[in-house]
């Protein structure tokens, strides 16, 4: 079984509940405190695919700050080797999270730290799975991809938050993952990739023709789908690396995000 090595954002993720989210303009009150999460995407699918039996590396940048030092302890007591530059006189990346009762959210990301993530995946080699998503300065991810599909890597890139991407890093992802909103960023942009999985939330997932049904979670017992798709990606990337099918990732990948909407956070246990 090959590695995932995950190279992207690490943030805390401060929340907010609200019975129902503001429209543009309008004042809500909380209905709650503030929880302080861990969070980002590179973290999130980092430990989501070491709970799905992969051996993970994560690869990104913490400032020298008491929530970048609890971050590193709190992957590595997951089952992740973090190999994280410490950006000193920077603060750890922060994600301003407001959720309504329904579920549904709204997300801003201050990147901090995240903006001198280093493509640190000299190490990687054939049989393992890089995993990126675009939370952290495109070039970095370019550089990353570029090394591993040299090295013989499976690549999987989830766009999200949505850029476009060079047409190089398109053409080795193997898949690239976007949800219904992102394909039509992407086709909109008239750069098609080789592989691409699009994700329909509870109606399931389409990679390159193959679909596999969502799994089914009752209404009132959706919590929070701040990090389903997360939870799919690194599924995804722990599945692929095992060795296992399309459909059989697909499926793990499925059964993570069903898991995911079922609790508050973006990770197991997020509270830091």
């Amino acid at each position: 079984m090959g590695r995932v090595l995950v190279v992207g954002s690490l943030n805390v993720d401060l929340v907010v509940p609200v019975e129902r989210l503001p429209a543009p303009g309008e004042t809500v009150l909380a209905t709650g405190g503030v929880s302080r999460y861990a969070g980002g995407k590179g973290g999130n699918q980092a430990i989501a695919a070491a709970e799905t039996g992969a051996r993970v590396v994560m690869i990104g940048a913490v400032g020298d700050d008491e929530p970048g030092r609890a971050y590193s302890v709190r992957l590595s007591s997951r089952g992740v080797y973090p190999r994280l530059a410490v950006m000193h006189g920077q603060w750890t990346g922060m994600a301003q999270i407001t959720r309504e009762d329904s579920g549904e959210v709204t997300i801003i990301v201050q990147p901090g730290a995240n903006l001198s993530a280093r493509a640190d995946v000299n190490d990687i080699t054939a049989g393992d799975v890089l995993l990126c998503q675009l939370e952290i300065p495109l070039p970095v991810v370019t550089e990353a991809v570029t090394k591993a599909a040299a090295a013989g890597a499976r690549v999987v890139i989830n766009a999200s938050p949505y850029a476009v991407l060079p047409a190089e890093v398109l053409a080795v992802a193997d898949p690239l993952v976007v949800n219904e909103h992102e394909a039509l960023a992407l086709a909109d942009s008239g750069v098609l990739p080789k592989s691409l999985l699009v994700t329909f939330g509870a109606a399931g997932a389409q990679w390159d023709g193959l679909r596999v049904d969502g799994i089914p979670v009752p209404e009132e017992d959706v919590l929070d789908t701040t990090g389903a798709g997360d939870a799919f990606c690194g599924a995804l990337a722990a599945s692929l690396a095992r060795g296992d099918s399309r459909e059989l990732a697909m499926k793990w990948a499925m059964h993570a995000g069903a898991n995911a909407v079922q609790r508050f956070g973006a990770q197991t246990d997020p509270e830091m």
